[in-house]
């Protein structure tokens, strides 16, 4: 049990290392985006596009080797991979070098999938809800920390070469040493896990050298379909994520749109969002799985997600019959006073119905397709990140700041359906 706890351990503070890096990018994407010729809006969506697309490529694949081959070295390889790509993101001196940068992270963020297979591995099948909420923990940590780190990273002044060490062609900007930083804690996660971290699934050498008979990626994923157990799994993760990371998009936007929030403020606010999620999925989860099972927090997931994205919009009108703070507390007007309190209902719902879906698919898989399974929902939540945020950004544009967290709540009400029928 003590080796058990220990391996955990390190695999949460890689998997948090691996987040921190990538929270830290957050705040600085749009603008440094923007920065360059032809950064416009679009582009930044796109932009966005590519790390979730690439993700999905890789989440199958990655997670497919780790069973193949190991957890360890597929996580290694990938923090490894992930340095090198946010280095080149920070000396990038075309968009096509940010796009080409941002890709390859992308498919290196991949190895979500042999984290949690890892989980699975050292944990029995009745503990696993708690201990995937402490992964989901690491990973709020995160977004509690990366973006105010990226704030105060990205100063204003320009970082000039030093005695010629960087060649003048290669811009070195305030948005290069958040990028340094990103590339630092991912190469950071893995010399921790060389050193640490045991592996956590002994593999046969005539498996390992097995792959030829192994189905293509496509094929898992038709054979997932397939499954009675995991397809409805699979649209839930696919459904979610859709709505969801639109969702998140927009928000910065309209913050700023209807509250007037600058983008510090906005870094607050999402600050707020990863505390209460790592608390949800840190503390939480573990005693409300002690007492209901995953098949029933689900559908109380989806619902209470459900009423958070409703209330979004909504919080304009629910400010205005809330009392003016200020007096108490210098900062707390009654506009804030609303988005806390309905920013309080989005990561339970959040989080309690992704790590119950995360569970289910767990107890559904047989041990040694562990690492292929989460693959596979990794992989659908990441082709629903590709077209969500594009797809929730045009109704932004289109038809106002209510239109893509109205859409969010109506898509979950099939996974509210779904849910309530595992």
């Amino acid at each position: 049990m003590a080796d058990s706890r220990r391996a955990l351990a390190i695999v949460f503070g890689v998997v948090f290392l691996d987040l921190l890096g990538f929270g830290i990018i957050v705040p600085i994407l749009p603008f440094y985006t923007r920065s360059f010729p032809g950064g416009t809006e679009f582009v930044i969506g796109l932009l966005a596009a590519s790390y979730s697309a690439m993700q999905f490529l890789a989440a199958p694949l990655l997670g497919s080797l780790s069973d193949r081959y190991g957890r360890r070295p597929v996580i290694v390889l990938s923090l490894a991979g992930g340095a090198v790509a946010w280095t080149v993101f920070g000396l990038a001196d075309a968009l096509w070098t940010l796009f080409l940068a941002r890709s390859l992270a992308g498919a290196m963020g991949g190895n979500l999938s042999a984290a949690q297979a890892y989980v699975a591995d050292v944990t029995p099948p009745e503990r696993r809800a708690g201990a995937f909420g402490l992964l989901g923990a690491a990973f709020g940590l995160g977004f509690v920390f990366g973006p105010g780190i990226g704030a105060v990273l990205s100063f204003d002044a320009t970082i000039a070469a030093v005695d010629g060490a960087v060649p003048a062609a290669v811009p070195i900007t305030r948005f290069s040493l958040p990028s340094f930083a990103a590339a630092a804690l991912s190469l950071a996660g893995a010399a921790v896990a060389v050193a640490f971290l045991p592996e956590s699934r002994s593999v046969a050498p005539d498996e390992a050298a097995g792959a030829t008979g192994r189905p293509s990626q496509v094929g898992l994923l038709l054979e997932a379909a397939r499954s009675a157990a995991l397809r409805p799994l699979l649209a839930a993760f696919f459904v979610t994520s859709f709505a969801f990371s639109g969702v998140t998009v927009m928000f910065i936007p309209f913050v700023a749109d209807v509250f007037g929030y600058t983008a510090s403020g906005s870094a607050l606010l999402l600050t707020y969002i990863g505390v209460l999620s790592v608390l949800v999925q840190g503390v939480l989860i573990g005693p409300l799985t002690d007492r209901f099972s995953s098949r029933r927090l689900a559908p109380a997931g989806a619902a209470v997600l459900t009423v958070g994205l409703v209330g979004l919009p909504a919080a304009p009108l629910l400010a205005g019959s809330l009392p003016d703070l200020t007096g108490l507390v210098g900062f707390l007007d009654a506009d804030l006073l609303a988005l806390l309190l309905v920013l309080g209902v989005i990561p339970v719902g959040n989080g309690v119905l992704n790590v119950s879906l995360t569970a289910l698919v767990s107890t559904t898989t047989a041990s040694d397709r562990q690492g292929s399974a989460f693959g596979l929902t990794q992989g659908a939540g990441s082709l629903a990140r590709t077209f969500g945020p594009v797809v929730m950004g045009g109704l932004y544009s289109l038809f106002g700041y209510r239109a893509p967290f109205l859409l969010g709540a109506v898509l979950l009400l099939p996974v509210l359906f779904i849910a309530s029928r595992l």
